[in-house]
């Protein structure tokens, strides 16, 4: 808290680069904020959804996130759901410009045409017509922090993002609700230098949904599940190897819930394996590949 209190008292200095006069310069928040794109990892683990981060993780977006989630800078905390909001509305327009073009294809009638798989075609809750009306709600799920880690941090970062980015999303026309289904089934061991295979093994099984939150969130007309109508969205602060986002992934389809993408502020650059460039270059490999 004692950041927090001292961005409140000092002037502020930016956790990007450290000029004075803004928790975040307009430099480094261009650079946070980025170009949102699919930034998958490679290879994507089984079950990982549509992967879209605002950056990539290095430089001023790492220092800041950084900053925000380690050291309590929670000032931070609305430029980070501005990447949010900015990438999860970037993917819905080309999530609806598909369905258009999936309903409409070149040479059809629009009379005829229509939308094969997904229930997103017609009149349908879950379809492209309720994308342009309120009735399109897009539930931001985040990733849950382990109780441990938000006892010593005091804050659940990527919960306040979150909430953070419902607002942003509402000012941008776009419903939203936060969605925290998620809870932790059980204690997982630190990530930080685990590989690919290493995470998945010590994310499984780790996450569940509280079905308490889910009967509050479920919507009264749904005939066919509790996500009809709805868009989910998964989010999290960084996406490095994909293993914490496919184990939420298969938690929500466990319930009932299939979240249509994973949204993060930035993504891990891939890196040559640890092994391969100790041989090669005789360098230090980087988060763990």
């Amino acid at each position: 808290m004692v950041p927090a209190l001292l961005d409140l008292i000092l002037p502020p200095r930016c956790a990007g680069c450290g000029v004075w006069g803004a928790v975040a310069c307009p430099s480094c928040l261009v650079k946070l904020l980025g170009e949102p794109a699919p930034r998958p990892p490679d290879p994507a683990p089984p079950g990982l959804p549509d992967c879209w981060s605002a950056t990539a993780y290095e430089g001023a977006a790492r220092r800041m996130i950084l900053a925000c989630k380690e050291r309590g800078r929670t000032a931070l905390v609305p430029a980070l759901a501005a990447c949010v909001a900015t990438c999860v509305a970037a993917w819905q327009t080309e999530a609806e410009a598909e369905g258009e073009r999936a309903a409409h294809p070149a040479g059809a009638g629009l009379s005829g045409a229509g939308l094969s798989g997904g229930g997103r075609g017609g009149d349908g809750a879950g379809g492209d017509r309720a994308g342009e009306g309120a009735a399109a709600v897009t539930w931001l799920v985040p990733v849950p922090s382990a109780r441990a880690a938000v006892r010593r941090r005091g804050h659940d970062p990527v919960r306040a993002v979150a909430t953070a980015a419902v607002r942003e999303l509402r000012g941008l026309g776009r419903a939203a609700v936060l969605a925290p289904l998620l809870r932790q089934r059980r204690r997982v061991a630190d990530q930080a230098g685990l590989g690919s295979l290493e995470r998945a093994a010590n994310l499984s099984g780790a996450f569940e949904v509280g079905h308490r939150a889910l009967g509050a969130l479920r919507p009264p007309h749904s005939g066919t599940g509790p996500a009809v109508g709805f868009r989910v969205v998964l989010v999290d602060d960084v996406v490095t190897t994909g293993a914490t986002l496919a184990e939420a992934a298969r938690a929500l389809r466990a319930a009932g819930v299939t979240p249509s993408a994973a949204v993060t502020i930035a993504a891990t650059p891939r890196r040559v394996p640890y092994v391969a460039t100790r041989r090669k270059h005789h360098i230090r490999d980087n988060h763990g590949w």
